[in-house]
């Protein structure tokens, strides 16, 4: 299992990718970045895409709607059932005229306050591609 440096490298290897970071989203510092940040300056990327997913996770709007499963029951108790575990968005796609920019959460066995933040080329990216190799790596990613 890949751990921080392992996964973002991985994540560089993306056709248009210009720059990876893994963030505390509590925090707001960077536990891990490679490759340009947008603005030049990886540290206050971190803390502007923290605030991103802090609203977004907070939100009760974008948090999950409905039940859990087909009979419509919940699993739990709060953001992401009993555990806490499973962040209650599982993703963000912002984008912009020339680039994307997607921020994976990471679930793990404890209460994960971790995200991934992909800046991607648009015009040599596959933002398709892009969120499907990041939930993997974000999936596979060991923290500690």
């Amino acid at each position: 299992m890949p751990g921080i440096d392992e996964s973002l490298l991985e994540a560089m290897r993306l056709p248009g990718a210009r720059g990876a970071s893994v963030v505390d989203w509590i925090s707001g510092l960077a536990l891990g970045a490679v490759g340009d940040a947008p603005g030049g300056d990886a540290e206050a990327t971190a803390a502007e895409t923290a605030e991103l997913a802090r609203l977004a996770t907070e939100s009760g709007v974008l948090a999950l709607t409905g039940g859990d499963d087909a009979t419509g029951e919940t699993a739990g108790d709060g953001p992401g059932g009993p555990s806490g575990k499973e962040p209650p968005v599982q993703d963000l796609i912002i984008t912009n005229a020339d680039s994307y920019h997607l921020l994976r959460f990471v679930t793990t066995t404890f209460d994960s306050t971790v995200f991934v933040h992909l800046w991607l080329d648009r015009s040599e990216g596959n933002l398709a591609l892009a969120r499907i190799r990041l939930a993997e790596m974000a999936d596979r990613l060991v923290l500690g």
